[in-house]
């Protein structure tokens, strides 16, 4: 059986400091996990009603605002899936010392802490009634999200709109994680994927692998770097578990 293979229709990402698809691949080519000055803290997010966006917390913003450029001005498509290892576990942890000082929860607050919340925004600000998901996969996450929209092509979806979304662990925690690999910023990328030819394409497998850290980038801008071909000569990447492969160019 050939395997599946997707094609990026359209992207977009955004982090402080790399806010366009140009400045994106310039600083991923370069390998370097130092980001450079941020322009702004939070992109502008003007797709969405003002109402709604003053709800969001920064990581939602930046996964929202990545989102929406790579949907692009069509509107709605089809199945959207989130990606995140942690989510905003920060919201989780402030209402957990809140529960620790016997101060009284936000309702608000905690059903915008759970890990669909940033996609149901999304679907509720469009009036999408498509399906979206989120799944969380450890240090795999981006590549748990492309199997999840693989799955959904495969199964008559004509393009899916994957979102990933990371950033940092609050100081709490920030001993149990080494996703980061010290980068300290908050970032989000989205893929607009559809289904390529036959005979190319990008394809991912699962492998005996070890899934321990990585030095360099964190996992998920290692998999972004490779998907949106910064480095064109790269047609393979390991990743741990995983092995995404380019059978054609793409980018």
């Amino acid at each position: 059986m050939t395997p599946l293979r997707l094609q990026i229709d359209r992207w977009a990402a955004w982090a402080p400091g790399l806010e366009s698809q140009e400045a994106w691949k310039t600083w991923l080519a370069d390998g370097n996990a130092v980001p450079p000055e941020p322009a702004a803290a939070m992109p502008p997010l003007a797709e969405m009603p003002a109402m709604m966006r003053r709800r969001i917390e920064p990581l939602g913003r930046i996964a929202l605002q990545a989102a929406y450029w790579a949907q692009g001005e069509e509107g709605p498509t089809g199945p959207v899936v989130f990606a995140s290892r942690w989510g905003e576990i920060a919201r989780s942890i402030e209402m957990l010392q809140q529960l620790a000082a016997g101060e009284p929860l936000s309702p608000t607050a905690f059903s915008l802490s759970v890990h669909n919340a940033i996609g149901a925004l999304f679907s509720i600000a469009r009036g999408d009634r498509n399906n979206y998901q989120a799944v969380s996969a450890g240090a795999h996450s981006v590549e748990a999200g492309f199997a999840e929209a693989s799955g959904l092509i495969a199964d008559g979806a004509a393009r899916v709109l994957l979102v990933c979304f990371e950033a940092p662990l609050p100081s709490l925690y920030q001993a149990h994680g080494d996703a980061d690999n010290g980068l300290t910023m908050p970032r989000a990328f989205a893929l607009m994927l559809s289904r390529a030819a036959s005979d190319r394409g990008l394809r991912l497998a699962s492998q005996v692998g070890d899934a321990s850290s990585v030095a360099g980038l964190p996992s998920d801008l290692r998999a972004l770097r490779f998907l949106v071909a910064a480095d064109p000569r790269q047609r393979s990447l390991d990743a741990g578990r995983w092995r995404w492969q380019r059978d054609d160019d793409q980018g």
